[in-house]
């Protein structure tokens, strides 16, 4: 035990920061009063999207797409643009070579807003000292604001990038929709392998890993996957005033309450393993020892998440929440159906299939009928190791010196996890500092941005644009 407790605290001692290259970058100019303007038009822009596209303004996807020419003439001088269906928009910037192409991307559609529940207009882009109020300040028409900014600055000077970037916007990303794949497609058809890819994704945070104090800049390299599940019980109905021992919302219960005491296994996916290793090293030393030795301290690091849930837990593990139950009708007749969902976010590593044993496994009632409403699986893991990460790390730490650069496991879903299809090389990353305040504003109330992020995305995307 002692020899034990010896190599773990050896292991901890030498688990420190790795070297940092000193980066004092020459400064970038660019019109900031026209990166804000420019916003401020495209979020008085009700570019809402719906599941049922019956729902949608048809005219106000029409009208930003529009309005994209009208701010940024020399990018659409200097570029090939093809309409995707349904609402994508594919941007070519012909390079000096085509090999090594990037893709950066963005979405222009937003989620709907409960403007009773904001305290300014969601779509009026009101200014107010130096933040701009409104519906897809954060998620994402901020990000297909800085780099049609950055282009449009460096077409202006004559650039002409090394090789072809492509530029690929969603109009119906919110819901899932086919524009993005359809995109992947095409570029599929023509043979295209981007050596980067840059979707939404990550930020720099704070306060958001055990034990760190510095800001945290967290690059996506994987995203979880996702699938809805519906659970069924059947009877024969009858009067409340004579139930069964079970009703058929009873035994979904139990069904409900298997699955929440007996969470999915913990996996340390390799995602999970590169954030540990580079984070880890910046935590207070209680911290550095349990992940300078997780192959002794992971059911310990496991049992933590799986009591506390959140973040950490979702990392190391798939998930299952529980969102809609439906019975009777009315108050006293059984139902002869009764049907209850959740959502699943499955770890790299597992799948669809495995995901669904597991829950059947859990529950063990053949009375209770499981099935897959829709899903996809987990995202391609994407290298670390290569030209095109070193380029977008290098370019974060350039934005964001104070910050730390890390790889992680994206937890939600977004239109990247398609490239998967034609490239390791993809990355989720959102070029901005997000308190944890402003993180629950994205799809939330009151969602705003500072003048600051909007410049910090603008000049993340001048400096990327110039290395490739």
């Amino acid at each position: 035990m002692i020899t034990l407790l010896i190599i773990c605290l050896i292991r901890a001692l030498f688990f420190k920061p790795k070297a940092k290259a000193a980066r004092k970058p020459e400064a970038v100019e660019f019109d900031r009063e026209k990166a804000v303007n420019d916003l401020r038009e495209l979020i008085r822009i009700k570019t809402v999207s719906y599941n049922d596209v019956a729902d949608e303004d048809a005219a106000e996807f029409e009208k930003l797409r529009l309005k994209l020419r009208e701010l940024f003439p020399e990018i659409h001088k200097a570029t090939t643009l093809e309409r995707i269906p349904p609402k994508g928009l594919l941007y070519r910037w012909k390079g000096k070579s085509d090999k090594q192409p990037t893709v950066l991307m963005a979405h222009y559609d937003v989620v709907p807003a409960d403007e009773s529940r904001w305290t300014r207009p969601a779509f009026e882009g009101i200014i107010e000292g130096e933040v701009l109020w409104g519906r897809g300040t954060l998620d994402t028409k901020g990000t297909l604001n800085g780099i049609f900014q950055a282009a449009e600055k460096l077409v202006k000077e004559g650039f002409v990038p090394e090789n072809d970037i492509y530029f690929a916007f969603a109009g119906d990303e919110e819901t899932a929709g086919e524009s993005a794949p359809n995109i992947v497609s095409e570029l599929e058809r023509r043979g295209i392998k981007p050596a980067l890819v840059v979707d939404e994704g990550g930020a720099v945070v704070e306060k958001v890993f055990p034990g760190v104090k510095e800001r945290c800049a967290v690059i996506g390299i994987a995203e979880k996957g996702i699938t809805n599940i519906r659970y069924t019980v059947l009877s024969n109905g009858g009067h409340a005033s004579t139930p069964p021992r079970h009703t058929p919302v009873g035994v979904l219960s139990a069904a409900c309450s298997k699955v929440e005491n007996n969470p999915f296994p913990a996996r340390l996916s390799a995602s999970a393993l590169k954030m540990f290793d580079a984070l880890g090293r910046h935590s207070t030393f209680v911290y550095r020892l349990i992940f300078a030795n997780l192959w002794l301290f992971k059911p310990l690091l496991a049992a933590m998440g799986a009591k506390s849930g959140g973040e950490m837990n979702a990392l190391m593990r798939t998930t299952c929440a529980f969102t809609m139950m439906e019975g009777s009708d009315v108050y006293n007749v059984i139902p002869a159906k009764a049907t209850m969902t959740s959502n699943l976010r499955i770890i790299s590593g597992e799948t669809i299939e495995s995901t669904v044993e597991y829950l059947k496994k859990v529950i063990d009632d053949e009375n209770v009928k499981i099935e897959v409403i829709n899903g996809s699986e987990p995202s391609v893991v994407s290298s670390t190791d290569c030209e095109g990460y070193a380029k977008l790390t290098e370019t974060v730490s350039e934005v964001f010196p104070d910050a730390i650069v890390a790889p992680y496991l994206m937890i939600a879903c977004s239109d990247s996890r398609h490239y998967g299809r034609i490239s390791d090389k993809v990355y989720r990353f959102s070029a901005m500092a997000m308190s944890s305040e402003e993180r629950k504003m994205v799809h939330g109330n009151d969602e705003r941005i500072t003048f600051r992020g909007i410049w910090e995305a603008v000049e993340f995307y001048i400096r990327l644009i110039k290395k490739c």
